[in-house]
């Protein structure tokens, strides 16, 4: 997953060009300017606080703690070494594996009979794993109703929580959550600060409504069909592209007829300076054209085909684009209507 995020991120701040990668760099300097101007807000537990912690959790429940601790792992990642000793005390907690695809195995999570150690663990533990598998829109509301105070590895907590946020493209947020877990940019993980800065970079620049904008939601709409996700979240988000494509249309379209009526406008003047008649009707009233007033009729054709493009004109159409926008953005528009008319079946 982390391969992943650090690819499509690279992709994306280099399909524009060098001046992108400047404004990257830019951002990665002012982040580590924030670095060294605040406090961290948040605890980095060390490996034998977590030790500790877990050994009193044990101690609450009645078990014998020299016996779970056992599968305590001092090589593995914190989250993973806590989740071990815990799956050695619950036989419940083995059911964290089969709600990465079956969110009713957790149900039990939400029950009265488990402290707050062991639910919020193994929340930010499945949380994870849904990153991992692309999906995010459940694995954010995990991630957002954990404590980082109570954490039991909160750079995990606030990588993943901005992950989640750059891919829905909630950018404010993402950015609060990436300046936050860069606070401690020395003691968290090296493969998390390095993707971190690149997902500051990327995120920090986009404008809403833009062409790069609606590449990203059709991605994300590439994202859930393939999850077999086409209920109303995806159909929403669906209707939210083609209304920001719309508006783009209309956009280049009054530019088209600004420029338009700037440059009958200057040819006016022109013809008016050697003395031609350029000056606006002063009253609305019929004009005198000399014209006969006749239309030429032509067969548009009826029925449902009306209004088809033949082939040779659709390519041409296709061609226009790859010239006037990035290649990327031809290849998404390409897919995300290729997949509109490939099915709509319901989640």
């Amino acid at each position: 997953m982390l391969q992943r995020l650090l690819i499509v991120t690279c992709a994306s701040l280099f399909a524009g060009g060098l001046p992108v990668v400047a404004v990257a760099m830019n951002a990665a300097a002012a982040a580590v300017d924030d670095e060294l101007a605040r406090e961290p807000s948040w605890p980095a537990p060390t490996r034998a606080e977590l030790r500790d912690r877990t050994t009193a959790w044990l101690a609450t429940r009645g078990d014998t703690a020299p016996a779970a601790i056992e599968a305590w792992d001092e090589s593995a990642e914190p989250l993973d070494a806590v989740v071990a000793v815990i799956r050695r005390a619950d036989p419940r907690a083995a059911a964290v594996d089969a709600a990465a695809t079956d969110p009713a195995a957790t149900v039990w999570l939400d029950g009265s009979d488990i402290d707050s150690f062991e639910r919020d663990t193994l929340r930010l533990w499945l949380a994870r794993e849904l990153v991992r598998r692309d999906r995010f829109d459940e694995a954010l509301p995990l991630l957002a109703g954990l404590d980082l105070a109570t954490s039991v590895d909160p750079a995990t907590l606030l990588f993943h929580r901005a992950a989640c946020q750059h891919w829905l493209l909630d950018a404010e947020a993402a950015v609060d959550s990436i300046d936050q877990l860069l606070e401690r940019a020395g003691a968290i993980p090296v493969r998390y600060e390095r993707v971190a800065r690149l997902l500051r970079a990327d995120i920090a620049g986009l404008e809403e409504g833009s062409l790069d904008h609606i590449a990203r939601r059709m991605r994300d709409i590439t994202r859930r069909l393939d999850l077999g996700r086409a209920g109303p979240a995806t159909r929403q988000v669906q209707d939210s592209v083609v209304a920001s494509l719309d508006r783009l249309i209309k956009e280049l379209e009054d530019q088209q007829q600004q420029g338009a009526s700037g440059s009958a406008g200057a040819g006016g003047g022109a013809a008016g300076g050697q003395g031609g008649a350029a000056a606006p009707m002063d009253d609305s009233r019929l004009a005198g054209g000399q014209g006969k007033g006749e239309v030429q009729a032509r067969d548009v054709g009826s029925g449902d085909g009306w209004g088809n493009l033949p082939p040779h004109a659709r390519e041409a159409a296709l061609q226009q684009i790859g010239r006037e926008f990035p290649p990327h953005y031809r290849e998404a528009i390409e897919l995300y209507f290729k997949r509109l008319a490939a099915g709509s079946e319901e989640r």
